[in-house]
């Protein structure tokens, strides 16, 4: 009888369940959209219950879709957009409000506050984060004091917070499990990375009480049952990690110096430095990649809060596509962007400026500009931002960084894919399956079931789907780049009133 992993992938923008077979390919998906709530220019919220129901409604057509028996599944494996941030009563399970959505900027005043009064060294030496409002913490703050009675049902123990994952969890246990795993607990600005454990001092800054807060596994472990009225029988969750360290391991990137880059609704760059933190000066995130066995693989992170997101505003606020696949076509019909630079800046510019003022641009227009350069530019954008973030990691781990294994949706669009590889002058790889997230997070249900034995036998299901070398002679790549750097620099600090 074949044997499947069920993978839950709850993203930013669409909830999706993939089955894996034993080979680590996908057998079968389903995918469903979700609403995205913006109350104030730079808010960003979900209904959790929404998360929940239509993560549920995918994992169940995925099953019938495939007609496969509640047997079949070994395990349920998690992977989640991070920091996105849950309250909920643990008597009733319902949500004290919307979620807070790790792309919300509404804490900056908060962020700004706690620099000010001397934290960020702090939070920096325990988390290895930035103080900045994309992170848990400071939202798990605003709720506690902006939503009325939320404190005192809190200080009386009556509330949970988590991650999607530990929403997910709760869940699928019918409520009997509170846990996340150590990648996911890392993006939360309230766990110490090294102890590996919740911070009092963290908390303390922040006022939270620590009753709240989940147990954290271990990546590759059994953390509970799902409940037999889901799936027909009880199957254990097995496998759980943040959406970017979910896609480095489904990358098989496995030793130190290994880098992947995810093009999904942002886009996050991640290299393996091992067992060591990499402790950054430029921005850089220092985060745990997974922990397998209690033994810590950490890795250094960049973050580009907006990538595919760019794509949808060109075809949902401009108008200018009506499907993301004709950006490939479109891109390719000019020569170049016509002096054109898309800053995809609409939540602030993650590293390494760290500007949460920064807002989206499109500078360079001239009266020839049509829709194919902005298109062009948009793209390019996308590229130059990751192009930042490598370059700085090159200097951080000191680690040539010799090519990326990338994936996401956005590394099917092969322009993109040449212009990264191009504007960064090392080759790009793309699997042939680019659900390295979802497959990451099977590969860690399937080591802790059984599965499969070993990273080893798991680097040898990797199969290349494309690859891109550099065609740009050194001289073009200085002045694009150079030309999209002035451009960031005008994006910079627009909002800061």
């Amino acid at each position: 009888m074949k044997k499947y992993i069920l993978a839950l992938d709850q993203g930013t923008s669409s909830s999706r369940a993939i089955l894996f077979n034993d080979r680590g390919q996908p057998f079968a998906v389903e995918a469903q959209s979700f609403t995205q709530i913006y109350p104030r220019p730079g808010w960003v919220e979900q209904n959790p219950e929404e998360i929940w129901s239509s993560q549920l409604a995918v994992a169940r057509a995925v099953v019938q879709k495939a007609q496969v028996a509640p047997d079949q599944i070994v395990a349920i494996a998690i992977t989640n957009q991070r920091e996105t941030t849950v309250v909920w009563d643990r008597t009733t399970g319902r949500p004290v409000c919307n979620a807070i959505v790790w792309q919300c900027r509404r804490t900056a005043p908060l962020c700004e506050k706690l620099k000010a009064d001397g934290f960020e060294p702090l939070v920096n030496k325990r988390t290895g984060l930035v103080l900045d409002a994309y992170f848990s913490g400071t939202k798990i703050a605003w709720i506690l004091d902006d939503v009325e009675g939320v404190r005192a049902r809190a200080e009386r123990g009556e509330l949970a917070f988590g991650t999607v994952d530990s929403w997910l969890i709760w869940n699928l246990t019918g409520g009997r499990v509170h846990a996340t795993d150590a990648s996911n607990a890392s993006r939360t600005m309230l766990f110490d990375i090294r102890k590996q454990t919740w911070d009092d001092d963290l908390l303390k800054m922040l006022n939270i009480p620590r009753s709240m807060l989940p147990e954290v596994h271990d990546s590759s472990a059994v953390v509970g049952l799902a409940t037999a009225d889901l799936f027909g029988r009880e199957i254990p969750i097995a496998g759980v990690a943040g959406d970017q360290q979910a896609a480095l391991f489904g990358q098989t990137c496995y030793e130190t110096g290994d880098v992947k880059v995810t093009y999904g609704t942002g886009s996050f760059i991640l290299v393996n430095t091992g067992e060591h933190i990499v402790r950054s000066t430029q921005g850089m995130l220092s985060t745990v990649a997974w922990r397998l066995g209690g033994k810590v693989t950490y890795a250094l992170e960049g973050s580009v809060f907006i990538a595919g997101a760019a794509v949808q505003w060109l075809r949902d606020g401009l108008g200018i596509i009506k499907d993301s696949a004709e950006t490939e076509t479109l891109a390719g019909s000019v020569p170049d962007s016509g002096g054109v630079v898309v800053v995809p800046a609409f939540t602030g510019l993650g590293a390494p400026e760290w500007d949460m003022y920064a807002r989206g641009a499109i500078l360079g227009l001239t009266r020839g500009t049509t829709r194919a350069h902005i298109v062009r530019a948009t793209l390019e954008g996308i590229a130059f931002s990751v192009k930042d973030i490598i370059d700085v990691m090159e200097r951080e781990a000191g680690l040539p960084i010799a090519g990326l294994r990338a994936d996401g949706g956005a590394s099917c669009n092969r322009f993109l894919m040449q212009f990264q590889s191009d504007i960064l002058g090392s080759p790009v790889t793309v699997p042939s399956s680019v659900e390295s997230t979802a497959r990451g997070a099977a590969f860690l249900a399937g080591l802790a079931t059984g599965v499969w034995k070993d990273q080893q036998e798991l680097r040898n299901l990797y199969e290349v789907g494309q690859s891109y070398a550099p065609v740009l002679t050194p001289e073009d790549r200085s002045r694009l780049y150079a030309h999209w750097r002035k451009g960031v620099a005008r994006a910079g600090a627009w909002a800061d009133d």
